[in-house]
């Protein structure tokens, strides 16, 4: 394994994190507070409590992982497509570097960059509202797990990306919706029995209630459900990286 190319890649990409600090870090931490404000203040104030929990404390592990998901994807698609968009995928392509190295470097940056900015919103959650983490280990494991997992989808879409509005279309009009439906701000226990059927169709239900239960030990589906799904969700996107190198789909052309 070719460790000085991965770390050449990876370093740069985690500079262009402190170069656009403003975008990268500050601006999702302002944004996800203004929620805490707003459906931790108004919202709250009106629901004393979900399954024992506070509201504002149990919308904080649905708040993390809607910026995980956003940054991850956001991360890693600009960081591929950008070498597209100005040519530099050929260097890169032809370099003494595997294409596993290529993805290691840029999916490792990506998901690095989401890791820390969840670890700074759950600090800035604690400012707000009272915090428990009832496993550690597991929320830890959740977070790796889904900043890896996005990050991989974040880079099949910058590949397949051929301008810079599409690297906005998938988390815009698919993933922000299916998280905000996938029990971020509620439990799916609290829709009619119909809702809750077609809700668990939504992939992101279960990496949101088992990140929920590693804080509260609460969940709307079995843990196990849950990690086995994330996995899951992984080895589809590892495949289909795979199948991009082997073909050379949107890179060689």
């Amino acid at each position: 394994m070719n460790v000085q190319a991965i770390r050449a890649i990876y370093r740069f990409e985690m500079a262009r994190t402190r170069r656009t600090l403003m975008q990268s870090i500050i601006s999702p931490v302002i944004s996800t507070s203004l929620y805490f404000v707003v459906f931790g203040a108004a919202i709250g104030s009106r629901i004393a409590q979900v399954e024992g929990i506070s509201y504002g404390a149990f919308i904080v592990p649905g708040l993390i992982m809607l910026s995980l998901l956003t940054q991850s994807i956001s991360n890693a698609s600009f960081g591929i497509y950008f070498p597209k968009f100005t040519g530099t995928i050929y260097e890169l392509l032809s370099a003494p570097i595997s294409y596993f190295e290529i993805v290691v470097s840029y999916v490792g940056a990506a998901a690095t960059k989401s890791i820390i900015l969840g670890l700074i919103i759950l600090a800035t959650a604690g400012l707000f509202v009272p915090l428990r983490i009832a496993h550690p280990f597991w929320m830890i494991l959740f977070l790796v797990l889904t900043a890896v997992t996005f990050s991989l989808v974040g880079f099949i879409i910058g590949i397949w990306a051929d301008g810079f509005e599409k690297l906005q279309l998938v988390p815009l009009l698919i993933v922000t919706p299916l998280t905000f439906l996938g029990g971020s701000f509620y439990s799916i226990d609290m829709l009619p029995p119909l809702w809750q059927t077609v809700t668990l169709f939504n992939p992101v239900v279960y990496l949101i209630s088992g990140f929920r239960w590693s804080f509260y030990g609460i969940a709307d589906v079995s843990v196990a459900v849950s990690l086995a799904m994330t996995i899951v969700f992984m080895a589809i996107s590892l495949a289909i990286v795979a199948w991009i190198f082997k073909t050379g789909y949107r890179l060689k052309t």
